[in-house]
């Protein structure tokens, strides 16, 4: 049960790791110094970029709960 919950853990890991960087930033630091577009400022996520976004949520949630049984499990 250990073995399942550790391998679990580093696999939401890796899966949350890969939907952060698939998530498109744009500007890099150019937008904290007040270089960047302002135009894209208020703009919604649409298609696939909202579905990454909902996964990302689902999957550091999934990462929280699993990290949390994994310690449960090491205290007894």
């Amino acid at each position: 049960m250990q073995n399942a919950i550790t391998i679990a853990q580093v696999a939401s890991a890796i899966i949350l790791i890969i939907l952060v960087l698939m998530q498109n930033r744009g500007g890099g630091l150019s937008g904290v110094f007040g270089g960047g577009d302002s135009s894209n400022v208020f703009r919604t996520k649409r298609g696939l970029e909202k579905n990454i976004f909902i996964a990302t949520i689902i999957f550091a949630i999934l990462f929280l709960g699993i990290s949390l049984a994994n310690i449960l499990l090491h205290v007894q």
